[in-house]
């Protein structure tokens, strides 16, 4: 059996939605709810959370977290890619167990609306196809080859992506999805080794959009405190 980390990288400084990671949803700290998803899998010999904030490590611990990551501030700016963030989390989670993982999983901590069966499913759908990694993704609304348009410099529009026949039914469009940054999964070796997010054999485990949303937003706050709501039959 592989052995598995979780890792969760939750920054302080979020702009769309003040403190998100630490604010309160239905009782409880965003983040909470991706370290119980996490325990509640089974999967994980330990749960890593990486932040530049003490407030948000300092959660993590009392919801669970049993490895706590302090991110160099030059990967929690506004502008730092989140690979770098999560190697360096797996690196010190690594350093701190004495252990080598082989397969990373993170949960985006601002993706409560996924299950418990989601991580399992994805988990189970990397190992069994034997690939590098894994993302998670909803059916998009829009598609490149049919009613997803792009503007050139000169304002003049066009289908983002040609086919080499005419599309006239969405239908008839090969499925694309829309990326949810709600799981990701890597073999040890294809994270730590500087590899780009999509390798030629990168899979896709799909999620419906109402356990997709990401809080980016009041509004996506809202929306997620709805559903979570109503999931739990809550008055919210």
């Amino acid at each position: 059996m592989m052995s598995k980390l979780c890792s969760i990288c939750a920054r302080g400084g979020s702009k769309g939605v003040k403190n998100k990671n630490i604010r309160e949803m239905l009782g409880k700290p965003l983040i909470a709810y991706s370290i119980e998803q996490a325990r509640e899998s089974g999967l994980f010999e330990h749960i890593a959370v990486s932040s530049d904030s003490p407030e948000i490590l300092e959660a993590a611990a009392k919801w669970g977290a049993d490895i706590l990551v302090e991110r160099p501030l030059e990967m929690a700016s506004d502008t730092a890619a989140k690979l770098p963030a999560i190697r360096h989390c797996v690196q010190h989670a690594e350093a701190a167990t004495n252990k080598t993982f082989s397969v990373i999983v993170d949960l985006d901590a601002t993706s409560p609306l996924r299950t418990t069966e989601d991580i399992v499913n994805a988990v189970n759908l990397l190992e069994t196809r034997d690939v590098p990694n894994l993302i998670t993704g909803a059916p998009a609304r829009r598609s490149p080859y049919f009613n997803l348009v792009e503007m050139d410099g000169d304002g003049f529009v066009r289908l983002s992506k040609s086919s080499d026949k005419p599309i006239v039914r969405r239908q008839d469009a090969p499925k694309c999805f829309d990326m949810n940054a709600s799981i990701y999964i890597w073999k040890r070796q294809f994270l730590l080794n500087d590899y780009p997010l999509f390798l030629p054999d990168t899979i896709l485990y799909e999620m419906p959009e109402d356990r997709s949303v990401d809080i980016d937003s009041e509004l996506d706050w809202r929306i997620v405190e709805w559903i979570l709501g109503s999931r739990k039959g809550a008055a919210v």
